[in-house]
């Protein structure tokens, strides 16, 4: 049974940073191309970046390019979402999800596991 569970979600003010971390279980991170994905209420449940099964590609959704990094960490058993410069519109629900796929997908159908979302909150 493989689990995916992520955290480090929170309120933030309008310039702030946050870092989410994902961690799947019993397996590594090298086994799953991974996405991270956020829905806003009343909005669909967005790609916001993606990572390859090897870690060679990495996919970042326009609106929050230069601002998001994804990355991995050594051990290939947790993957990152490091947010700066976070917007009013950055404000959902996270969630991270895995895919025994090759590549990371924009397509939520794609992925076989999720995590059950981390809040964040950019607001005055």
């Amino acid at each position: 049974q493989v689990q995916v569970a992520e955290s480090g979600g929170g309120s933030v003010q309008p310039g702030g940073s946050l870092r989410l971390s994902c961690v799947v279980s019993p397996s590594t991170i090298s086994d799953y191309a991974m996405g991270w994905f956020r829905q806003a209420p009343g909005k669909e449940r967005d790609l916001v970046a993606g990572l390859s099964r090897d870690g060679s590609n990495k996919y970042y959704t326009d609106s929050v390019k230069g601002r998001f990094t994804i990355s991995r960490d050594n051990a290939e058993r947790t993957v990152y979402l490091q947010m700066n410069s976070l917007k009013p519109e950055d404000t959902a629900v996270y969630y991270c999800a895995a895919s025994r796929s090759t590549y990371y997908s924009i397509v939520p159908g794609q992925y076989d596991y999720w995590g059950q979302g981390t809040q964040v909150t950019v607001s005055l």
